[in-house]
């Protein structure tokens, strides 16, 4: 049996979350009452374990950044509790001067702590927003605090649009010593050919870069649904350009929760990776996300 990891996934007390508690806005992935709820370890080990996973990251959750200590905390007391996740990615506000420090303080709290992830995605559609403005990633002292992941060990999660994988490209090049973990494959919006053009020209520019790893994740963000020609899409972009030994698979639960259950979600990306050797299908199911997170071995 394949051993699954999943490299991306979020567990949350509703109350330590404004935007799960504020007023209902438009957001990226669609209307979201849905998870507008706690979810804890005991409901995701579940869904889980039930479906051959064996590992996990945890993936930041927009705590507010002044709690970013706490929310490592917090996933500290969790895995003491459980055993899950088996690996954290924290967030700090990485505009700020004190992030270097912040960002220490995390790793002093636990050795789970893998890396950080501040979202700089920006799009026309407001919507879609995360950053101010599409290039975030040129400020002097977000670049100064990126630095600083070399000498923790940490790697970097990095979220964007085609438009901005220009820009991303020259980024992650200036920081050789760094993983950059790209989130949701890059974040292909639409199946209009200019907008597939633009994304595999983006991805072929980050590919080019070899501390680039890409996450199998989010598809159903703009679809609102288990969309198999888009994974298997996605999946065959992503392989031939990065190779299996760059690829992960993660579930992004409990977001994907909006729109299907765990089981049809994770067939669907057997589905799509039936095609490629038994070697690929071990790399992007677990070994790659072993690697890259250092995690124990299965």
């Amino acid at each position: 049996m394949t051993d699954i990891v999943d490299a991306h996934h979020h567990l949350w007390r509703r109350d330590d979350l404004p935007w799960l508690n504020g007023e209902m806005v438009p957001r990226i992935f669609g209307p979201y009452e849905p998870i507008r709820r706690d979810y804890l370890a005991a409901e995701y080990i579940a869904e889980a374990t039930a479906c051959g996973i064996t590992a996990s990251v945890y993936i930041q959750t927009n705590w507010p950044l002044e709690r970013a200590v706490d929310e490592i905390r917090w996933l500290r007391d969790v895995h003491g509790e459980t055993g899950w996740p088996t690996a954290v990615v924290g967030s700090a506000d990485l505009f700020a001067a004190d992030a270097a420090d912040v960002m220490r303080r995390q790793a002093a709290v636990t050795p789970l702590v893998r890396g950080v992830r501040l979202q700089l995605h920006w799009h026309e559609r407001p919507e879609f927003r995360f950053a101010t403005a599409p290039d975030r990633m040129n400020d002097p002292t977000f670049r100064r605090n990126i630095a600083a992941l070399a000498d923790l060990g940490w790697l970097f999660e990095l979220q964007v649009f085609a438009g901005q994988m220009a820009d991303a490209a020259a980024f992650v090049a200036a920081f050789p010593r760094t993983t950059f973990v790209l989130v949701h494959a890059g974040m292909l919006d639409g199946p209009e050919p200019s907008r597939v053009d633009e994304w595999t020209r983006g991805m072929r520019r980050l590919a080019e870069q070899p501390n680039v790893v890409v996450k199998l994740t989010g598809q159903g963000t703009f679809t609102h649904r288990v969309d198999q020609a888009l994974i298997d899409q996605v999946t065959a972009v992503c392989l031939e350009l990065f190779g299996a030994e760059r690829c992960m698979w993660g579930s992004n639960f409990p977001v994907e929760k909006i729109w299907t259950e765990l089981p049809p979600l994770v067939s669907a990306w057997k589905r799509a990776l039936r095609p490629y050797p038994a070697a690929a299908r071990e790399q992007v199911f677990g070994r790659t996300a072993r690697r890259v997170y250092g995690l124990p071995a299965a």
